[in-house]
């Protein structure tokens, strides 16, 4: 397939494929009620064939796919994690998908990985960096790739940029979009005391390309205060889905993603999920500059 037949993501609401969701939504393709698109994790996919294969590649045949790639390690001080994004370029020409996303993270030390999304300082030298990493992907790749918000637990004292100001400036600078995960503001305006409306009216509409809606838990911190934590295993929450109506009213139809990835629920709560940020979207009328 060439760059000119790449399928587009829809502006409607996905979920994201889980192994115990394969057969029923095929089952939901067949009977018409299947979402517009699903994302997945690329590392899962990885292996060169086997079941894992056999059913993507029957999801793939009836609806646009994102990947969202969770290893890249883009901020890493040693860059990039190249046999990752080969394994990346080539699940891409297998299957052509819609978008292909990653963090705006570190997981990978000398010698060594670890097994969650680490924050990176928000500095001029983290920004120079980052921006040549995901240059260097989008030239491996052959196309422009989202890169998510993330869920922050602390701030870095060294940080002097803002945490949106960063994102605009590293678009500006390799040409890469936004994926704008509404349920990470809130659990990183929680944890850092901040008001997550104004966080999210400060990103530009235009420069996002996709949005994550998820729920989180909050639990006690061990020192008398309460942690928001990323964990998506939970129902999107009402604050979440407020904020998404929000943003939406101000960008338009946008693809949104419906997140569950622990306490995996059946297929039929998490369609709900997604068809509840269908009425969201198509509910939608952007605000004009004259408005």
């Amino acid at each position: 397939m060439s760059a000119s037949t790449t399928p587009r993501l829809p502006r409607r609401a996905g979920i994201g494929l889980k192994s115990q969701h394969y057969a029923a939504l095929l089952a939901a393709v067949e009977a018409g009620t299947a979402p517009a698109w699903a994302e997945i994790h690329p590392q899962n996919y990885f292996g060169p064939g086997g079941p894992p294969h056999r059913w993507l590649t029957a999801v793939a045949e009836h609806m646009p796919l994102s990947f969202h790639s969770v290893g890249l390690s883009l901020g890493s001080s040693g860059g990039v994690d190249r046999g990752e994004l080969d394994a990346l370029a080539a699940l891409c020409a297998r299957y052509v998908p819609a978008m292909v996303s990653d963090h705006l993270s570190w997981s990978n030390g000398p010698g060594d990985k670890f097994p969650d999304l680490l924050p990176i300082p928000y500095t001029s030298a983290a920004l120079a960096h980052f921006a040549g990493e995901v240059a260097r992907v989008q030239d491996r790749l052959g196309r422009a790739i989202l890169i998510e918000n993330p869920s922050r637990y602390l701030a870095y004292a060294a940080s002097n940029w803002c945490e949106v100001d960063f994102l605009h400036e590293l678009c500006r600078r390799t040409g890469c979009g936004l994926l704008l995960d509404i349920n990470n503001i809130l659990v990183s305006a929680h944890n850092l005391d901040r008001d997550p409306e104004a966080w999210l009216d400060a990103f530009d509409p235009r420069l996002v390309g996709e949005i994550h809606v998820a729920g989180h838990a909050v639990k006690p911190d061990g020192e008398g205060g309460m942690v928001a934590i990323d964990d998506h295993g939970s129902p999107v929450g009402a604050a979440c889905w407020t904020l998404l109506d929000r943003f939406l009213h101000r960008a338009g139809p946008t693809p949104v993603l419906v997140e569950w990835d622990s306490d995996v629920p059946d297929y039929a709560v998490l369609h709900a999920e997604a068809a509840r940020a269908d009425t969201l979207i198509a509910a939608c009328s952007p605000v004009t500059a004259d408005a």
